[in-house]
């Protein structure tokens, strides 16, 4: 433990760091108070809400060494479920590719239908993760999944009702080749066009993330100026130059539409804004991205994000929708346990019955140490 003197001196060199950075947080005072112009009052509206969400990579991780499976599961809000998967680092990445697709060539998978939509043949010309070489594929291969669901579902579907989409997560990603991701985006927003000219029907994507690089750069900022103390559910567009800030990557932050020379966009196609759906001001500011080519449609956006927000549990004021597809996707408990045993039960069978006493005795072996230190 640091005794007082020591406490004294470290009292005194965090208040120099401290009195050093206050050139740069006025900076960013300042550049905060700029957008208070910007900040809009939510109308809250009422619509049908679907969002998509891949379990965490903490919930459906199972292992009995040396194997080590990845339970990769994507539902919705009312609980469907879109995607199933079972992967090991040690798969065989170009089978697994080739399992996307019917023995004609047709797409089997959500997977399937994106690949082939991008004019790629191979996990590896979709991702350069893809390539086997670090064992973290498995979570990029969870991604892609949940990705492809997404474009499924606005690309392969029809709706009865007009529809918000809500991804868990930004609008952005670095996992795919190229401008593959930012050409995927294009696609789902002709086929958004096609279902509003054809069905007469209204489909919006959104991006929501409980934490962002720029805003927690920003959020003493934010507080300290009082931007968004008004009283009321109200969001504001993050101005270029906080996203610039915040973040090393232009690709990441440009928009789709900015031909303004230097590197084009390849991992974005979103609209960053700043959103508090409860009116004070210590309720919780979230980061979301609308689909860019949406930004004119920003107020009936978040009008139905914050109708489903209100009701949000157990976060509140978080949309519940999400917090609804994160519950029945989750791999855990009774789920997990059954794909435990079924995990020992193939690896029983591999070894044979002689030695299948030994696999029983290792996982007794684990399990009784497991509740002995719970």
């Amino acid at each position: 433990m640091f005794d007082a003197d020591q406490i004294k001196q470290l009292k005194r060199l965090i208040g120099d760091q401290v009195e050093a950075g206050r050139a740069e947080l006025d900076k960013l005072v300042e550049q905060a108070r700029a957008i208070a112009s910007g900040v809009k009052v939510i109308k809250p509206r009422a619509a049908t809400s679907v969002a998509l969400m891949a379990s965490d990579g903490g919930n459906n991780k199972v292992a009995f060494n040396p194997f080590y499976l990845q339970v990769v599961r994507v539902v919705d809000s009312s609980g469907k479920e879109l995607c199933l998967e079972v992967v090991s680092p040690i798969s065989d990445i170009d089978e697994l590719g080739r399992r996307q697709f019917h023995e004609d060539g047709s797409p089997r998978t959500a997977l399937g239908k994106m690949m082939r939509g991008l004019g790629v043949n191979s996990l590896r010309e979709l991702s350069p993760m893809m390539s086997g070489k670090s064992s973290s594929w498995v979570l990029v291969f969870r991604d892609l999944c949940e990705w492809a669901t997404l474009y499924d579902l606005i690309c392969h579907r029809d709706y009865a009702v007009d529809t918000l989409i809500v991804r868990d997560g930004l609008l952005r990603s670095k996992i795919f080749s190229g401008d593959l991701f930012v050409r995927m985006g294009e696609q789902m927003y002709e086929a958004i066009e096609r279902i509003k000219r054809e069905d007469r029907r209204r489909v919006w994507l959104v991006g929501l993330a409980k934490k962002t690089q720029v805003l927690e750069y920003y959020r003493l900022a934010i507080s300290l100026s009082g931007v968004l103390n008004n009283g009321a559910a109200c969001f504001v567009k993050v101005p270029t130059p906080m996203l610039d800030q915040a973040y090393r990557w232009e690709e990441y932050t440009r928009d789709v539409r900015d031909d303004a020379p230097g590197e084009k966009p390849k991992f974005n196609f979103g609209s960053m804004y700043f959103v508090r759906f409860g009116p004070h001001s210590g309720d919780p500011i979230w980061t979301v991205d609308l689909m860019s080519r949406q930004d004119s449609e920003a107020q009936a956006i978040f009008g139905y994000l914050q109708a489903d927000a209100v009701a949000g549990f157990p976060i509140p004021l978080y949309p519940n929708c999400i917090q609804q597809a994160d519950s029945f996707s989750r791999v855990a408990d009774l789920d997990l346990d059954i794909i435990e045993d079924q995990l020992v039960d193939a690896i029983r069978e591999q070894v044979g019955d002689e030695k299948a006493p030994v696999i029983d005795a290792l996982r007794l072996a684990s399990d009784v140490a497991a509740r002995r230190y719970e």
